[in-house]
């Protein structure tokens, strides 16, 4: 049985979420607040991945895919015009990432000083693990959320 999903004419379609994913991008970008229509859609059917994600956003967001990066590298965005893909946009997990991963380091500065940005530095894509600038703590995003 497959359920059919509208498209929508203005927005942005996030797909290829690794299933049981799409959840964690839905509370990161915060669409329970959201006052337009949003769908997300888990465990459907993908002919790569066997089962995906999706998230479907009737409207434009000004949004730092960055850290859907970091979540998930491998998910596509599509950016909706009139019906259309106006846009793919693929992500890469990032090299640098500013204030997404808290360093909780207590002898680190950014413990200290308020007004300093966390800045973490990509060590292995493969086991996307980061590494704070100023105190080498390393982390995986997996481990700040």
């Amino acid at each position: 049985m497959s359920m059919s999903i509208n498209t929508i004419k203005q927005g942005i379609v996030i797909d290829h979420i690794k299933a049981g994913q799409g959840i964690k991008i839905y509370n990161y970008l915060g669409l329970d607040e959201a006052d337009f229509t949003v769908a997300l859609i888990k465990n459907a059917q993908s002919g790569k991945q066997g089962k995906k994600d999706i998230i479907k956003i009737e409207n434009v967001l000004d949004i730092d895919f960055t850290v859907l990066g970091l979540i998930d590298p491998d998910l596509t965005i599509n950016i909706i015009e009139d019906e259309k893909i106006k846009k793919k946009i693929k992500l890469n997990i990032p090299e640098r990432v500013v204030d997404i991963i808290k360093c909780k380091n207590p002898r680190c500065v950014t413990s200290i000083e308020r007004n300093i940005p966390h800045i973490f530095r990509l060590l292995d894509k493969e086991t996307g693990e980061y590494k704070c600038d100023y105190c080498d703590e390393v982390y995986t995003f997996e481990e700040v959320e």
